[in-house]
């Protein structure tokens, strides 16, 4: 076994290979994956190689974790030295299974040395516009493909159903979800008795939230699904035009995480008052992501806690499930409504390899 840090360049090919980045949950699941899926019979793309922080490894055996495990180990330049090198193109899958502004600023040009990029990370197509046209432009320069499906419901059919919706010219006026597994578990179990922190500590306790809460509590995760839900339905939205309410009061947002947990039943009182509002109308509390048609024309694009009467396409469900419904020209009484596990490390790597499959089966 050889395994070294490299730059991460190749030869035009004559085959497909997957180079993972990222070592996390996700990354150790999609290897899981690749592995089980070979162990069957399936004929997948190899992996060629993995990188994290930490630096890049080639691999020249049949022994992944073995690579895994180096690299976690591993004393390396970080991703901002090893990055700026990396080349890929033709033949090459790049999965981004990390959560890097720095490697999601790669993409584009990847796309255009005609690699095909698949992602679980948001930061390329759910920033701002401009990087989101770049992705576009590359993929229509080369041809090559930019799989996203793992990066919002974690590969529930949501970006495939919105752009064969499009694609078949039925209008969509509105799509509303709980996008967010985390805040989708805090708002199914708090019931305006015990208080809300205590529910936190538990999601982070639990590992459905980030490491820092905020980074849930904030909605800017959920702005950012918002963002790419919205362009999967051909609308150019920008990150300014989506209206974020976040949960965490003005005096705990700058604070150190330590100190934020401290001062966390801060946030109790706020929070039993909105519940106690909305049980008062007989509605239950949800954290909603959404973009709708007014009925002047207006786009509008919202993220925050909503009161909703138990009726609703949005009131069910539980657990960590993310629940979307889509209005469309043909969905318009009724929405069509899809749920599922929409978080959680397996059905993101099965999310990745799906991608990958589909860029398979069709190069």
């Amino acid at each position: 076994m050889n395994v070294s840090p490299l730059r991460a360049s190749h030869p035009v090919p004559a085959s497909q290979r997957i180079t993972l980045l990222g070592t996390g949950t996700v990354g150790r699941a999609f290897v899981a994956r690749h592995v089980a899926l070979n162990a069957r019979g399936m004929t997948l793309p190899p992996l060629a190689g993995i990188a994290n922080t930490r630096g890049f490894s080639r691999i020249d055996c049949d022994c992944p974790n073995a690579v895994l495990n180096q690299l976690r180990d591993s004393e390396a330049p970080s991703a901002s030295e090893w990055i700026a090198d990396a080349v890929f193109g033709p033949g090459d899958i790049v999965v981004d299974a990390s959560a890097s502004d720095v490697i999601a600023q790669q993409h584009a040009g990847w796309l255009r040395g005609g690699a095909h990029v698949v992602t679980a990370c948001k930061l390329g197509a759910g920033t701002s516009r401009v990087r989101w046209q770049d992705i576009r432009d590359a993929q229509a320069e080369t041809g090559a493909r930019y799989g996203d499906s793992a990066t919002v419901g974690a590969g529930l059919p949501l970006l495939r159903t919105l752009r064969e919706l499009a694609a078949g010219g039925d209008r969509i006026t509105a799509v509303a979800g709980v996008l967010s597994g985390s805040l989708a578990y805090l708002m199914n179990n708090f019931d305006g008795m015990r208080p809300f922190s205590s529910f936190v500590h538990a999601a982070h306790a639990a590992g459905y939230t980030e490491p820092d809460p905020r980074d849930d509590l904030s909605g800017e995760d959920v702005r950012r699904k918002v963002l790419i839900l919205a362009r999967a339905a051909g609308l150019a939205l920008d990150v300014e035009d989506v209206q974020v309410d976040s949960l965490v009061p003005l005096g705990l947002q700058p604070l150190s995480r330590a100190a934020f947990f401290e001062r966390l039943p801060e946030i109790d009182a706020q929070m039993r008052a909105k519940f106690a509002r909305a049980h008062k109308k007989g509605e239950v509390l949800k954290h909603i992501g959404r973009f709708e048609f007014l009925t002047d024309g207006t786009l509008i694009a919202r993220v925050g806690l909503t009161s909703l009467p138990a009726s609703h396409a949005l009131a069910a469900g539980a657990g960590t499930d993310n629940r979307v419904a889509i209005w469309t020209d043909r969905y318009c009484e009724n929405p069509l409504v899809i749920q599922g596990p929409g978080a959680g490390p397996e059905v993101t790597a099965g999310a990745l390899l799906d991608d990958v499959l589909t860029i398979q089966r069709h190069h």
